[in-house]
């Protein structure tokens, strides 16, 4: 089934596989397929017929972020800036609460939103050369959609202090050192494979004991939420407003060197 043009669901018994597709921006988030996302999320937590999902993207970059484009319009209406950081949060937070395992297929790299919707799954199977990054900071914004969430957990607060703020990227290799990646393959066209080979060995598990599991180990998520979400967005909410993102916005798009002024 297609949920508008943005993003396909396709079932394979138990198994379900939901595949981002806006290639030619490097299947960056705009407002249509970030509901698409949050749409096809909530319908699995009703799914009990589901045993395993697959998260994967077309083309050669799993995402890129949130598109600009839909940053600027955030920007300049504080209703758009406070529903995005909401559903951002709604997004990730159904995400990490889903009771079937998920698998990412990160075949390119994955940045910010990216990033976080591969840390809010339960494997990753990645290429060795693809990147992680999450470079909110280095654009102007909190990392409050995921970042601060997530890589804590994932990486360990030094090196998620460190990633988070200056937003370098981490190849693939080195993130299967430091657990943010659990498969590696070494050609982008066998990452899919590999990762629905794993979707299919979770799903022919013992589904009471599968779904069991997973809703005790998604409490550690939950409490991270409660604990975090709430200020993590309210400063995002405030960066969104913030002329700093539009000058990083508008270095991107002038190719220069951007000049921030903390406003």
């Amino acid at each position: 089934m297609t949920l508008r043009h943005y993003l396909t669901v396709e079932r394979d018994g138990d198994v379900a596989e939901v595949t981002l597709r806006r290639p030619e921006v490097r299947n960056a988030v705009n407002q249509e397929l970030h509901d698409a996302l949050v749409g096809a999320v909530e319908t699995f937590s009703h799914d009990t017929s589901l045993r395993a999902v697959v998260l994967a993207a077309e083309g050669h970059v799993f995402s890129a972020g949130g598109d600009f484009e839909w940053m600027a319009r955030c920007h300049a209406d504080l209703p758009t800036r406070d529903a995005t950081v909401r559903e951002g949060l709604r997004l990730l937070e159904a995400l990490t609460q889903l009771d079937v395992p998920v698998v990412a297929a990160m075949q390119g790299d994955a940045i910010g939103l990216g990033a976080s919707l591969v840390l809010s799954c339960d494997a990753v199977v990645a290429k060795s050369s693809a990147k992680l990054a999450d470079p909110h900071v280095a654009i102007g914004l909190v990392a409050g959609d995921g970042g601060c969430l997530l890589w804590p957990q994932a990486a360990g607060m030094l090196r998620a202090r460190r990633y988070l703020l200056t937003g370098d990227p981490i190849p693939a290799s080195l993130a299967h050192d430091w657990g943010l990646v659990t498969d590696l393959v070494d050609n982008a066209e066998d990452v899919l494979p590999a990762a629905r080979a794993l979707a299919a060995r979770l799903a022919a598990l013992p589904p009471l004991a599968v779904r069991g599991t997973k809703r005790a180990l998604n409490q550690v998520m939950a409490a991270r939420f409660a604990e975090v979400a709430a200020l993590a967005g309210a400063e995002e909410l405030t960066t969104l407003g913030s002329d700093d993102l539009l000058e990083a916005i508008d270095a991107f798009k002038d190719k220069r060197v951007p000049k921030y002024h903390g406003r």
